[in-house]
């Protein structure tokens, strides 16, 4: 069996699922992406093939033989896109919570029943229905859990608005004993710049007590002034919306020091060396035309 455990973003990882783009898929329709950066790409013809996306990924992979980390794939459904894992599930503590997700991507689910056959069944939870909830809007540190919802009036415009406030409520039940915080996230379908898809698209806490975060992410200005106060804003890297854009938040940590970063990501990689993180780097701008990076990709099951 597999003995997962998760207790927040950064203490050293040892097993994780890590999503795939073998068998990716045709380029979508404009009409069937799930965020404005697909559909922006897809409409400027620059949307990435599955080439570059398994170069991308086998960079990453080879960072995690570098730290000896206990690697697990989806099973491959043909044409299908499975690179984003962190949507599909996530664990806190000893559970793992299964997604209610888009409709439209069920079949990742389904993907994932040899991993979960490793997992005692009574540490399994799905949420009611009525729960829409995605594993980037759940962050896990120590006794919080924040999570990212929308709750407008007008939540079904949105197909960006991915985790509603009912969800919060159920896992507040599920983890008693822990503070649930939630986090109203700006959205749009069509503007990149003015979208969180998730709430670790504009905040992300790292080791030694640092955190990204990028005010316009979140609707409300108080919630971004609560996690500045509850960091300290000389231990915040704050992200430009165009940063924001690219991923800048979506990092991915290793452990307290160690976190895999996008090359490209010059300012925020030089500020993380400045703090005392090494930083691994590797190429991944293709696959952040999804409008996700290493945080998306990655489901960490266990870390000390």
């Amino acid at each position: 069996m597999l003995p997962i455990l998760i207790n927040n973003e950064y203490s050293r990882l040892r097993s994780v699922l890590f999503g795939t783009s073998q068998s990716n898929g045709p380029i979508p329709l404009a009409e069937d992406c799930y965020d404005p950066s697909s559909l922006l790409h897809v409409e400027s013809g620059t949307y990435p093939v599955e080439v570059d996306m398994r170069t991308e990924m086998a960079a990453v992979l080879e960072v995690f033989e570098k730290y000896e980390i206990q690697v697990f794939r989806p099973t491959v459904i043909n044409d299908y896109n499975q690179i984003f894992a962190r949507d599909i599930a996530f664990v806190i503590e000893d559970k793992l919570i299964i997604s209610n997700i888009l409709p439209e991507r069920n079949n990742e689910i389904n993907a994932l029943k040899p991993l979960f056959k490793l997992i005692p069944k009574e540490n399994i939870y799905t949420l009611p229905e009525e729960c829409h909830i995605e594993g980037g809007d759940v962050i896990v540190s120590g006794k919080y859990i924040f999570i990212g919802i929308y709750s407008g009036s007008d939540y079904s415009d949105f197909i960006t608005a991915r985790t509603n406030f009912s969800a919060a409520q159920a896992i507040q039940k599920l983890f008693p004993e822990k503070i649930v915080k939630t986090f109203e996230l700006r959205k749009s379908n069509t503007n990149l710049l003015e979208n969180a898809l998730h709430l670790d698209c504009c905040f992300q806490p790292l080791g030694q007590g640092k955190a990204l975060i990028h005010s316009n992410g979140f609707l409300n200005r108080i919630d971004y002034e609560w996690l500045i106060d509850f960091y300290g804003k000389d231990h915040v890297f704050e992200v430009t919306k165009e940063e924001m854009s690219q991923m800048n938040c979506n990092i991915f940590s290793i452990s307290e020091i160690v976190l895999i970063s996008e090359q490209n990501f010059t300012r925020l990689n030089t500020w993380l060396a400045v703090q005392g993180f090494i930083v691994e780097k590797v190429p991944y701008s293709e696959i952040s035309k999804q409008g996700g990076l290493l945080r998306c990709s990655t489901l960490p099951l266990i870390r000390d």
